[in-house]
């Protein structure tokens, strides 16, 4: 079983920073590629961003080169830097767990991201 615990949300205003963390909490963190997801009122949840074990990387497009996502694999967590924000990032973001050895995922409660313009 894991939980997620997701942390670092909150209202910024437009062109500011945030920094996510979510905490993995469980076995065989390394066998999970871990990622960030988000979900704006009245629209479909999308990938911001995911990282393997290994560190390779992949973004939404409407994020590239604004947010970065980092794992740091000695505190069995994951980063997801937000640079640049807009309005359009709000959203809940939601910290996810994909344990690719049967394809299982796991999900965080989610963490709130306003930005105001």
């Amino acid at each position: 079983q894991v939980e997620l615990a997701e942390s670092g949300g909150g209202l910024v205003q437009s062109g500011g920073s945030l920094r996510l963390s979510c905490a993995f909490l469980g076995n065989d963190y390394a066998h999970h590629v871990m990622g960030w997801y988000r979900q704006a009122p009245g629209k479909q949840r999308e990938l911001v961003a995911r990282i393997t074990s290994g560190g390779s990387t992949s973004y939404g497009d409407s994020v590239k080169g604004r947010f970065a996502i980092s794992r740091d694999n000695s505190k069995y967590t994951v980063y997801l830097q937000m640079n640049s924000l807009k309005p359009e990032d709000t959203a809940v973001y939601y910290c996810n767990a994909l344990y690719f050895v049967n394809n299982i995922d796991y999900w965080g409660e989610g963490t709130l991201v306003t930005v105001s313009s």
